[in-house]
């Protein structure tokens, strides 16, 4: 066998269908994990609760996400139904047009807030008393 005898031109090409569709599925698996990891986050701070340096921004932080992320869940529901019924029809292109950008919206604003989130969610060290870590003292210069 060499290297002519073999036939390279029968490779299959993209399905584009099954790309979308593999690529749909997996965001919807990510939306899923983030809301998951939310609802972990909101279960951790009403545990340790006031305990928590920053309680109440985080509980207002983690609340407007996961309200966030139902709502765009709504909203990706609601576009579909309108795809299917009446987004042909030119008297809904405006509504739908502007459904269809809220959930951009939506996620840019879940993004940051998650990242703020990530900012002020210190994990257990913050419920730690700071007066329990005592840094070694440094001598000053020369002063042996």
């Amino acid at each position: 066998m060499s290297v002519g005898d073999l036939n390279f031109t029968t490779a299959k090409p993209l399905d584009v269908n099954r790309y979308a569709t593999k690529k749909t599925i997996a965001q919807g698996m990510l939306d899923i994990a983030l809301l998951t990891a939310n609802a972990n986050q909101l279960k951790y701070i009403l545990q340790v609760g006031e305990k928590h340096e920053f309680y109440k921004p985080l509980l207002v932080l983690i609340a407007t996400s996961i309200f966030l992320q139902v709502f765009m869940g709504m909203i990706f529901l609601s576009l579909n139904l309108l795809r299917d019924c009446r987004f042909h029809l030119i008297e809904y292109k405006t509504s739908s047009l502007f459904i269809n950008q809220v959930p951009v919206v939506c996620t840019f604003m879940v993004f940051t807030i998650n990242i703020i989130i990530g900012a002020f969610d210190s994990g257990l060290a913050s419920i730690v008393p700071t007066s329990t870590f005592n840094a070694p003292s440094i001598p000053p210069i020369g002063s042996n």
